[in-house]
């Protein structure tokens, strides 16, 4: 049986099911007319598809609470297949299509320990650490002078990922990554 909210009741990190999609707010806003009942207007980010749609509801309007689990699992590597991991709880193995991983795919590195979301027993989603540690595997030379506020240079990461990086990061160097923002946060 659905789980229902009010949409008097919506926050930011909500995830919802509206017309058999799932969605997670983004953004709302309560307005109340001059005329009329209040709406909500909302951005909801899409979970399948990561395009964000705004809709607007009534106050007090139901809605659908989509509850997500999340099961503990570990990266072990991609073939054809797709992308392996083990489930940290009962140790089966689940494989997951390219689809479902998203982009999180250029931060998974063996071992790493992330979230496999799902919603009624079926995989939506990865959700990965907040900040990862990762290898500098090529960039360019660190030149003598150089300093922390200096300016930012690319650097390939052991995952094959490209990010911004201070002047004085060199080649060996592990650094620490927002994966919200996919930016650089500081030398490890």
């Amino acid at each position: 049986m659905p789980d229902y909210i009010s949409s008097n009741d919506l926050r930011v990190g909500t995830c919802i099911e509206v017309d058999g999609n799932l969605y997670v707010v983004s953004s709302f806003q309560h307005i109340k007319p001059g005329k009329g009942g209040a709406i909500i207007k909302t951005k909801l980010k899409d979970i399948n598809t990561g395009f964000i749609v705004e809709k607007t509801f009534r106050s007090g309007e139901k809605i659908i609470r989509a509850v997500l689990e999340a099961k503990k699992a570990q990266y072990m590597y991609e073939d054809a297949a797709g992308y392996h991991f083990l489930n940290l709880e009962n140790y089966e193995e689940i494989v997951l299509p390219e689809e479902i991983v998203g982009e999180n795919r250029d931060f998974l590195v063996e071992n790493l320990e992330v979230e496999i979301l799902t919603y009624q027993e079926k995989y939506i989603g990865v959700e990965l650490p907040s900040f990862i540690e990762l290898e500098v595997v090529e960039t360019t030379p660190g030149i003598r002078g150089d300093t922390v506020s200096g300016g930012s240079k690319p650097a390939t990461l052991e995952t094959g990922v490209v990010i911004q990086v201070p002047l004085f990061v060199n080649e060996g160097d592990r650094v620490r990554i927002d994966i919200r923002t996919r930016e650089y946060l500081e030398r490890v």
